[in-house]
Parts: C-alpha cells; sequence; structure tokens
C-alpha cells in the first residue's frame, strides 16, 4: 500500500474507535515510523510501503485504537519548541501549560536585569517541561526542579541533558525535598488539580494511562493550592512571583485559598481559549 493509502485506512480505523482528530494521530504514528517530518508524508503519497513497515505502523495503530496516548507511543512530546521525552509514569506536557512557561521565563529574563543570577523553582516537574524551557530561555539563570516521582525526575534528568539544560534537581513531596533556607525570585507549578470525583469521566487517554498522582488534586481539586499556599512563602523572595497553573473551574477557589494565606493575588489569567488558567502572586512586603 503506499502511504496515502495506509494514512486513508488508518484514519477509518482510529475514527471508529473514537480517537479524535484520526488522521492527524495516524500521520504522526507514521512520520515517527519512517523518521521524517509529518508533512513530508505529503510529498510522498504515492510511495509504497515495504510489508515490514505497514505490519509495525499496524502495531502502533491498534496501541493508539486501544487509546494509548500518541506521546507514549511515540516517546516524546513537544513543548515551546522543545523536544520531550515522555513515557507512561510521566505526565504529558499540555499546550495550555506553554502559556505558563512563557509566563515564568518572561518575570525571570525581567529579573535578570536587577539580579546577576535569577532563581527559579519548579514544583512537581514531571517531565521537567517547564524547568528545562526556563533554563533553555533564560541563560545563566540558577534553575531547580522538585517532584516525590523518582520516574519522573530521571524523565526530567534526562530531558534537561536532551536540551543542554543545567537544572538542580530534589526529590521530595512538593517542597520537602527543598533545602529550607533555599529561597527563589520566582516559584512555578503544575499541581495536580482535577477532582477526584472528575477523574473516571477522562478521556480513556488520561485517565487509564497517565499517572494519577500526577492529575488527581482531592475531593475538591484544591489539595495542593491549599499547601502551595501554606508553604511556598519560606521559599519565595520578597519579590519574586509565584505562578501555578489552574483547572479553569477552580479559579475563585484558587484565589480565596491564597488570599486567606495573606497572599496577593495579582492576576489570574486567561489561556488561548479565554478560559481561567494562570494564578500569579506575590507575597505581601514586609
Amino acid at each position: 500500500m503506499t502511504i496515502l493509502e495506509v494514512i486513508q485506512r488508518s484514519t477509518d480505523f482510529l475514527a471508529k474507535k473514537g480517537v479524535s482528530s484520526p488522521r492527524l494521530q495516524v500521520e504522526h504514528l507514521l512520520a515517527h515510523l519512517l523518521k521524517m517530518p509529518r508533512m513530508k508524508l505529503y510529498l510522498n503519497f504515492e510511495t509504497a510501503l515495504t510489508p515490514e513497515q505497514t505490519d509495525a505502523l499496524r502495531v502502533l495503530v491498534q496501541r493508539r485504537g486501544r487509546r494509548e496516548p500518541v506521546q507514549y507511543i511515540t516517546g516524546s512530546a513537544a513543548f515551546c519548541g522543545l523536544e520531550f521525552a515522555v513515557r507512561p509514569g510521566v505526565l504529558i506536557p499540555r499546550p495550555e501549560t506553554e502559556l505558563l512557561a512563557e509566563r515564568a521565563w518572561t518575570f525571570l529574563s525581567q529579573s535578570a536585569a536587577t539580579h546577576l543570577a535569577p532563581t527559579a523553582l519548579d514544583v512537581g516537574t514531571g517531565s521537567g517541561c517547564l524547568a528545562v524551557t526556563i533554563a533553555v530561555k533564560v541563560p545563566g539563570a540558577k534553575v531547580c526542579a522538585t517532584d516525590v516521582s523518582s520516574e519522573a525526575l530521571t524523565q526530567a534528568q534526562d530531558n534537561a541533558a536532551r536540551n543542554n539544560a543545567i537544572i538542580q534537581f530534589y526529590q521530595g513531596d512538593l517542597f520537602a525535598g527543598v533545602p529550607a533556607d533555599e529561597q527563589y525570585h520566582m516559584i512555578v507549578s503544575n499541581p495536580p488539580y482535577i477532582p477526584s470525583p472528575r477523574m473516571e469521566t477522562l478521556e480513556p487517554e488520561v485517565r487509564d494511562h497517565e499517572p494519577r498522582l500526577a492529575l488527581d488534586g482531592g475531593p475538591d481539586g484544591m489539595d495542593y493550592y491549599r499547601r502551595i499556599a501554606a508553604e511556598a512563602g519560606a521559599h519565595l523572595e520578597t519579590k519574586g512571583r509565584l505562578m501555578l497553573e489552574l483547572d479553569d473551574d477552580g479559579p475563585i477557589a484558587a484565589r480565596e485559598i491564597f488570599e486567606k494565606q495573606n497572599w496577593i493575588v495579582e492576576t489570574i489569567e486567561a489561556d488561548y481559549n479565554q478560559r481561567p488558567r494562570i494564578l500569579i502572586a506575590r507575597r505581601p512586603a514586609d
């Protein structure tokens, strides 16, 4: 079969399995298999696949049909123009988190004007997408990252090396692994924020494959925000900023949590889909 025929047949198969954007998914899998940019497939529609290539693609498409995320199948995900290795047990970087990364590196770049080496801490780093991106975008910054999962930290360390980013990693639950006397100009986090009752309603790709530890935010989705509000202040410089990703259903509750802990919530910024997504806060001046 030609590349075009394989794409068409595989697209029909994934559509019947309920996979969203089935043709795009097939193209990603085929580009991965053939080791070529996805758009180059369009220049080779009439090229015939070998029987071995056809069989290999069939296996990949069947995995996707069982709703395994395409990023786990290919082993990589794009984030802010960088490539990150991902595997089961580590949260897949999300496009909506790119806005948080952009706000974080912009603030840290501005801090570099007044600090020789601005510092940042990524709490719950997962794949390392936030920490690595910040380190790449703000050369000279001291970037640290922490996660409770040793599996996630191993993946984050690999991604730091892949992108030539120098990062200090700590293992621990939120701030537990961070030295008690360390303070940062910026703390950034994409914490678990899905309310536990909603976990079973998620798409199979998320519910059945991604780590629950990185998703489940407790009964109301706010468990980690309460803890961050209580613990982050000890590690934030006086003029520093705390930046957190939010569930689009939780901005009011998150604001109340931080204001009760005497944080000044500067803004809750909407994402590209106009959904409330990023909380930016600071400690009151002494």
